[in-house]
C-alpha cells in the first residue's frame, strides 16, 4: 500500500491521517479473538482497571513475549501497516517501540487524559520524536464508546513539559497540564473524533495531543495500537530503563510481510 502525496500532505499538515476499512472483516476477527484468548494471560505487560477489568495488553507483536500472537505478528509487518509507516518517517528501516491493545470495559472503561506519547517517550532515552503510530479498531469506534480525539495540528507545538499523574486513572502516566491544555485548545481546531467500522485506521504524530474519554456504551471496545519508530532513532541508555514490554530493545528493522498471514495461523519472516 502507497500513500498519496495528498495524504502525505494531511498527515504533515494535521499530525494523522484516517484510513477507513483498512482492514476486512475475517481479519479483525482474527484478532479479536487473539484478544480474547491474550486476556487470559497472567503476565507483567497485562495492565487492569481499577475494577479489575483488563485496561491495555502489551507486546503482542513479539514472538518472545509471554503475549505473542502470530496474528499480531503478522500486523505489524504486513505492507498495510509498514509501508505508510515507512512513507511518513521517509526511511524504509524501521522497528516497532512497543505494541498495545487498550480494551475498554462496557460502562465502566477508562479515560486515557491529554497527553502527547513523545512527552515520556523522551525520557526512555529517545533524541527525536521520529516515530508514528498506527490504530487500528477492532470494535466499532464510537464516541459514546469512548473513541480517540485528536487535535488537529497540535503536534507543530513540540513536545509541551508534562506532569506525572497517578490519580486520575489506573494506569498512571504522564499528561498535559490542565491550564496548558485550555490555552492550547483555545488555539486550535476542535479536536476531531475518531470513529468508524471495525478494520478503521488512523496514523498519528508522537507530538499529537490525544484523549479518550470514558466507555458508556453496552459494549467494549477494542483498539489496537503499533508504534513504528526509525532503527537510527533507537533509545541511548538510560537509568532505569522501562521493561521490554513498554520499550523494546529489539532494533533490527521489520522485513515486509504479506497480508495473507493475517488470516492463518503462521509467523510471518523475519
Amino acid at each position: 500500500m502507497r500513500l498519496t502525496p495528498a495524504q502525505l500532505e494531511q498527515y504533515d499538515r494535521d499530525g494523522f491521517l484516517i484510513l477507513p476499512d483498512l482492514f476486512a472483516p475475517a481479519e479483525i476477527e482474527r484478532l479479536r479473538q487473539e484478544l480474547v484468548r491474550l486476556g487470559n494471560v497472567e503476565a507483567e505487560g497485562v495492565i487492569k482497571e481499577k475494577s479489575g477489568a483488563i485496561r491495555t495488553i502489551f507486546r503482542v507483536h513479539d514472538e518472545e513475549s509471554p503475549t505473542a500472537s502470530d496474528a499480531f505478528h503478522a500486523l505489524a509487518r504486513c505492507p498495510r501497516m509498514l509501508a505508510p509507516a515507512q512513507a511518513v518517517l521517509r526511511d524504509p528501516d524501521l522497528y516497532i517501540h512497543h505494541s498495545k491493545c487498550n480494551l475498554k470495559a462496557a460502562i465502566d472503561g477508562d479515560i486515557w487524559a491529554w497527553h502527547q506519547d513523545y512527552g515520556y517517550w523522551q525520557n526512555d532515552g529517545f533524541r527525536a520524536p521520529d516515530f508514528v503510530t498506527t490504530m487500528v479498531a477492532i470494535d466499532p469506534a464510537t464516541e459514546i464508546g469512548g473513541c480517540l480525539y485528536l487535535i488537529p495540528g497540535s503536534h507543530k507545538l513540540g513536545r509541551i513539559e508534562p506532569e506525572w499523574d497517578d490519580k486520575t486513572t489506573s494506569y498512571a502516566t504522564w499528561v498535559v497540564p490542565k491550564a496548558r491544555m485550555l490555552e492550547i485548545m483555545d488555539r486550535h481546531p476542535d479536536p476531531v473524533p475518531i470513529t468508524g467500522a471495525p478494520g478503521t485506521a488512523v496514523m498519528f504524530h508522537p507530538n499529537i495531543l490525544h484523549a479518550s474519554g470514558h466507555n458508556l456504551s453496552k459494549r467494549a471496545r477494542w483498539h489496537v495500537f503499533m508504534v513504528y519508530c526509525r532503527v537510527a532513532n533507537r533509545p541511548q541508555d538510560v537509568p532505569n530503563p522501562r521493561p521490554e514490554w513498554v520499550r523494546s530493545r529489539k532494533w533490527a528493522p521489520l522485513r515486509m510481510g504479506n497480508d495473507a498471514a493475517l488470516v492463518r495461523p503462521a509467523v510471518a519472516a523475519e
